[in-house]
């Protein structure tokens, strides 16, 4: 059997690995407020959110082709699947380690930083203009925007039903939330699903398998159904500190915290096809509605240690890759 064949085939199924753990280390930002306001119990909720994001992973590809196309030079031959490989692992590794320590993370600054460490190992061109237009410029303005908006919409929320019967109107937004989570989970299956899609189209375009980078439907398939699988199993340790280690939410506050993050999800994916992170624009929306309290009210610190964990993403998931492509290199050589 042809070398480039089997090599190919094993970087689609340690992708498929990585979009499995995207969905447990990620599940958590679509359901763990509503969990934690008892809105959905969490089997219901992670049952709920595989489903959407199952749908959202099959709406569009424009995401993919980002993160295929627009990081680095589309590498060629053995060497540019080694490129690729050496990328998953280091995400996969980052997306382990913020799982075990309960930190909400983002799996998308993992491939991303991934591809960029295993590219510089192997002396291969980065599209920096790329990576700063498409990754770093979102990963400042879309946390600064969900907090923004979080802090705006839960005033709205307060000053519209400021007269209501506070039973009846958490009742209400307790059923509202179980709208949210989805929406929450559809912008996920939008967002995260298509950046594995891109990384195994990728992939297939390196190995000469495909001549254009259009993605095909069985990758779509592949990757819709692996995230969702992953989001079934669930990311209870994540789900803690994002539902209750933050900030307590009410259920008027996780419905503002949920609609905020999935708008910015779905319109960064639909209208710019940006690869935001999910994880940031959901715990900063958090922060934002909790703010509305009073500041105090935030855990800071808690805060604080998640905000570490996003800076650290891009560099320590690419170290990670650039080592796994010099013993990849090595071991092939």
């Amino acid at each position: 059997m042809d070398a480039t064949f089997v090599a190919l085939v094993v970087i689609v199924v340690v992708a498929l690995a990585f979009d499995y753990t995207n969905g447990f280390h990620d599940a958590a930002n679509a359901i763990a407020v509503a969990v934690s306001t008892k809105a959905l119990t969490p089997r219901v909720a992670l049952a709920l959110a595989a489903v959407m994001n199952l749908v959202g992973a099959l709406l569009s590809t424009e995401v993919a082709k980002t993160v295929g196309a627009g990081i680095i030079e589309a590498p060629t031959g053995t060497g540019g699947l080694e490129i690729v490989f050496a990328a998953l692992v280091g995400a996969i590794a980052w997306n382990l380690i913020t799982w075990y320590f309960g930190l909400p993370s983002s799996s998308s600054h993992a491939l991303i930083g991934g591809l960029v460490g295993a590219a510089l190992a192997a002396a291969h061109d980065v599209q920096w203009l790329g990576v700063v237009d498409k990754v770093v410029i979102p990963m400042v303005v879309s946390p600064l925007v969900g907090f923004g908006l979080g802090y705006l919409f839960m005033l709205a929320i307060l000053w519209t039903f400021r007269r209501a019967n506070v039973t009846r109107a958490n009742r209400g937004f307790r059923y509202a939330q179980i709208v949210s989570s989805a929406t929450m989970a559809l912008g996920h299956g939008l967002q995260d699903a298509q950046k594995t899609m891109g990384i195994i189209t990728l992939a297939l375009f390196t190995a000469g398998e495909i001549d254009s980078f259009d993605v095909p439907l069985w990758v779509v398939l592949a990757a819709a159904a692996a995230i969702s699988a992953g989001t079934y199993a669930g990311g209870f340790r994540i789900m803690r500190t994002l539902g209750r280690r933050i900030i307590q939410l009410t259920p008027a506050g996780g419905f503002a915290a949920q609609t905020v993050a999935s708008g910015v999800m779905v319109t960064t994916a639909t209208v710019f096809a940006v690869p935001v992170s999910t994880t940031h624009i959901t715990t900063t929306s958090i922060m934002g509605v909790g703010s509305t309290r009073r500041l105090s009210a935030v855990r800071w610190g808690v805060a604080g240690n998640i905000v570490v964990a996003w800076v650290v993403t891009l560099p320590a998931a690419g170290a990670v890759a650039a080592l796994a492509y010099l013993l990849t290199d090595l071991a092939v050589g």
